[in-house]
């Protein structure tokens, strides 16, 4: 999901040496020679229970991400990495903040015409790593900006790793932390100066919305992070996550219908009752693990793990199974298989089920109870010794992967990624 539920972390290390003659050590660049990676992802999902039309109408959406990290080696023992893309996606359930701008009927399962149907997210994300001369200390920081219609967000963390039992182990911390502003886009009947003369019902339409007063969002996370190399086969690690959100946890545009309030409507459309209210912190905390076998030159298995707890009521179990098979000296595929459950939060109703006596309610189905099941595979290419060159950038590795995601809400998935990384000559 966008926005969603996952903490990933990427960790750049090399490391070796030799005395020369003059007993004068050499120690290898940590980063030889700038690399770069082009990345590419296509995402298609639909379903039958939207949140920006109080859980029920259609979930259609469609994004494409274009990506390109730059990594940049700075003396022996530092590397920048420059991270930048587009999320350009069109969203039939966004295009319904507002569904009486086109000429199609107004109805939650068609969508709109207008602006908010379709948008792009932009982002920047540059990191700056620090190795040790012995490779065994790395100190990381970053920052992070990222930009859409609606919202805007500026991110700053750091990190500190160290090796030790001649790099068999490894110890982590890393610290994040995110300040968003939102650009409330309020669904259409609820803004000051609505008045359509087609809104049939009992009695008068009178919401009980009212515009949020605290439009930022923080987070903070602190991550712990724990890997060992048992044997030459096996390797295991371990990860503890700590994550503090407070401001404005609701999302403005999407929908609530409750049980004691009057219907209305404008054609096949339903009028809001109210946009979803929610608390204004939430704590969460993942637990995860991973485990990697060698069972020979040709097959490995990796497997992950994760249990998760919030404050608002979610609890959830992830586990993953990985096989890539070397199929030659340059091709690698991969099956994979994921399933997810978790229970339902405190405040999800489903529509027309909440009172408007509660304090916090939502229908967004990303916080109901759901199982799912991903599927699928991938295949990496590596070109050994770079052989195939573009201009001054050798071929490193090309990769494709395909997933298949479904959703025991119904909501269903493809996703189509595809990379390339190439280093200079």
């Amino acid at each position: 999901m966008k926005g969603i539920g996952f903490i990933i972390f990427f960790g750049l290390i090399s490391w070796g040496g030799f005395s020369q003659g003059n007993n004068q050590e050499y120690i290898k660049k940590v980063l030889e020679t700038p690399e770069v990676e082009l990345l590419y992802s296509y995402y298609s999902q639909d379903g039958d229970n939207a949140a920006v039309t109080g859980g029920e109408g259609t979930e259609k959406l469609t994004d494409m991400t274009p990506t390109i990290i730059v990594s940049i080696p700075i003396g022996e023992d530092n590397v920048l990495s420059l991270d930048a893309g587009i999320s350009a996606y069109t969203s039939a359930s966004s295009s319904n903040i507002n569904p009486f701008d086109g000429n199609k009927t107004a109805s939650p399962w068609v969508e709109s015409s207008g602006a908010s149907r379709s948008d792009a997210l932009t982002y920047f994300h540059p990191t700056f790593i620090h190795s040790s001369k012995d490779r065994n200390k790395i100190l990381s920081g970053n920052i992070a900006v990222s930009a859409e219609y609606d919202y805007y967000s500026i991110g700053f963390g750091g990190g500190y790793t160290h090796l030790m039992n001649e790099k068999n182990t490894e110890l982590g911390i890393s610290g994040q932390v995110y300040l968003d502003t939102y650009n409330p886009q309020y669904p259409i009947e609820l803004r000051d100066g609505f008045f359509d003369n087609r809104i049939t019902g009992t009695g008068t339409y009178s919401p009980l919305f009212n515009e949020f007063n605290d439009l930022n969002r923080n987070s903070y996370s602190l991550s712990l992070n724990f890997s060992q190399i048992i044997s030459k086969r096996f390797q295991a690690s371990l990860s503890l996550d700590f994550i503090l959100q407070d401001g404005l946890l609701s999302t403005p545009h999407q929908r609530v219908y409750l049980q004691d309030r009057n219907d209305f409507f404008i054609e096949d459309f339903q009028l809001a009752d109210n946009v979803e209210l929610l608390p204004s912190s939430r704590f969460k905390l993942p637990v995860g693990g991973r485990l990697s076998y060698y069972l020979n030159d040709q097959m490995s298995l990796r497997a992950y793990f994760r249990y998760y707890y919030d404050d608002w009521g979610v609890t959830a179990y992830t586990g993953s199974l990985e096989i890539p098979i070397k199929i030659s000296e340059k091709f690698t595929v991969y099956p994979m298989y994921r399933y997810y459950t978790q229970t339902a939060s405190d405040y999800f109703y489903a529509k027309e089920t909440a009172l408007s006596t509660y304090q916090y309610y939502t229908s967004d189905y990303d916080l109901s109870e759901f199982d799912s099941n991903q599927y699928g595979f991938g295949i990496t290419y590596k070109d050994i010794f770079t052989q195939s060159k573009v201009w001054k950038f050798g071929l490193k590795s090309i990769s494709f992967r395909f997933n298949q995601y479904e959703r025991t809400t119904g909501l269903s998935a493809s996703i189509f990624e595809l990379g390339a990384k190439f280093i200079m000559d």
